[in-house]
C-alpha cells in the first residue's frame, strides 16, 4: 500500500468545508446597461448559484422581480431619479408601490426603497424628500413601513470636510437638503445609503494616498486619528459618513454602503490584479462582521458595484466595474457570505 493512501483517507475523513455563518453576507448592484447580459432570469439564477443573498436594483425591472420571486435574496429597488417628481404626488407614490412593490410582495423579499441615487441637490433635490415621504406613507398604508425601509442613496461629492474621518461633514451649501432627510431617516428607524468609492479617492489624490491603502494591502496603520488607527481607506470613508450624519443630527443611524467598486480596465490604476485584490479583500472585511475604527462591533452592510461590466455605459471606465463577465464566467472567486469550518464526519 502506498504510504499517501492513509493520508488521503485521513483528509477525506477529517475533510474540512465551507458553510455559511452568521456573517454579513455581500449584496451585489445588478445594472442592465449592456445590450450582451443574460437573460434576468440567468442573472437571478447566477445569483444563487453563487450564494448572493443580497442584490440591489436600479429600477423595478419587472422581469427581474419576477426571476427574484421565491429565492428569499434581499432586494434593494430602486426609484429613478427620472420618477421622482411624480412621486411628489401622493396618489402616484401609492401607485408606484403598488405596481411595483405590493404586486410582488411577500414572494419578493423588499428591504430598502431607495428613492433616487446621487441626486445633485441643486438639480431635483427638492423632490428627494417629499417623494420618500410619500413612498413612506404608502408603506403604511400596508403596514410594511417597519418591514420594508425607505431612503436615498447618496455619494461623497455631498461630503465638504473629509480628513480626519472624525471631523467627516457634509458640505455648508447643502446641508439644507442633506439635514431633513437624514431627520427622516431616524423619525422612521430606517438607514443611509452610501455609495462609497475608495478607487475615486485615490485617483484623485495618488499623492496623498498610497495604492495598498486604497486596496485594503497596507500592512501597518497609516492614518491616526487620536487612538483611532485606520488601515485602509475605506473604513476611513465610512467614518467620514457616519461623523457627518452626526454632525447632521442623525446620531447613531446605520449607514448602509449601496456600492462599492474598482474597475479592472479603462483607466488610472484600473486592472485586473487591483479590482481583483479591492473586491475580495473588501468582501473579506465585510464578512468578518467587525465594524470600523469609529463603530466597531457593528457589521457593515453593503453591495458591492457591478455584477457585469456593462458596455452601454460611459465614460469608458464605467463599463468595467463587473465582478461577472456578460458569459457568465466570474472574473475572480469571491465569497459573498460568510464561511466557517465544519468538520466532516465520514
Amino acid at each position: 500500500m502506498s504510504p499517501m493512501i492513509p493520508l488521503y483517507l485521513l483528509l477525506a475523513l477529517f475533510a474540512t468545508i465551507l458553510a455559511p455563518t452568521s456573517g454579513e453576507p455581500v449584496g451585489v448592484c445588478y445594472g442592465m446597461m449592456g445590450n450582451n447580459l443574460p437573460s434576468k432570469p440567468d442573472t437571478i439564477a447566477l445569483f444563487r448559484q453563487n450564494n448572493i443573498r443580497r442584490v440591489r436594483l436600479y429600477d423595478p425591472n419587472q422581469e427581474a422581480l419576477n426571476a427574484l420571486k421565491n429565492t428569499g435574496i434581499e432586494v434593494l429597488v430602486g426609484v429613478p431619479n427620472s420618477d421622482l417628481r411624480s412621486l411628489t404626488n401622493p396618489s402616484s407614490a401609492r401607485a408606484w408601490l403598488q405596481n411595483n412593490v405590493l404586486n410582488h410582495y411577500p414572494a419578493v423579499n423588499f428591504k430598502y426603497i431607495a428613492v433616487g441615487n446621487e441626486v445633485v441637490p441643486s438639480n431635483g433635490g427638492g423632490d428627494v424628500l417629499p417623494a420618500m415621504r410619500n413612498v413612506y406613507d404608502a408603506l403604511r398604508g400596508a403596514n410594511l413601513q417597519d418591514r420594508i425601509k425607505v431612503s436615498t442613496a447618496v455619494d461623497m461629492t455631498l461630503i465638504g470636510n473629509s480628513f480626519p474621518p472624525s471631523a467627516g461633514e457634509f458640505r455648508g451649501d447643502i446641508r439644507w437638503y442633506i439635514d431633513p432627510i437624514i431627520g427622516f431617516l431616524t423619525s422612521t428607524n430606517s438607514v443611509l445609503l452610501a455609495n462609497i468609492y475608495p478607487y475615486f479617492s485615490y485617483i484623485g489624490n495618488p499623492r496623498d494616498i498610497s495604492l495598498s491603502y486604497a486596496l485594503f494591502t497596507s500592512p501597518n496603520v497609516i492614518v491616526w486619528d487620536g487612538s483611532r488607527g485606520y488601515q485602509n481607506l475605506f473604513d476611513a470613508l465610512l467614518d467620514v459618513v457616519y461623523s457627518a450624519v452626526e454632525r447632521s443630527g442623525g446620531g447613531s443611524l446605520p449607514v448602509v454602503v449601496s456600492e462599492s467598486g474598482w474597475p479592472s480596465n479603462g483607466g488610472n490604476a484600473a486592472s485586473f490584479d487591483n479590482a481583483r485584490a479591492y473586491y475580495t479583500n473588501l468582501a473579506a472585511r465585510v464578512r468578518e462582521n467587525r465594524g470600523t475604527p469609529k463603530r466597531p462591533g457593528r457589521g457593515v452592510e453593503m453591495y458591492l458595484f457591478a455584477m457585469f461590466d456593462e458596455n452601454q455605459k460611459n465614460p469608458e471606465i464605467e463599463k468595467n466595474f463587473g465582478l461577472f463577465f456578460p458569459n457568465k464566467q466570474p472574473k475572480f472567486p469571491i465569497a459573498f457570505a460568510g464561511v466557517r469550518e465544519v468538520m466532516a464526519v465520514e
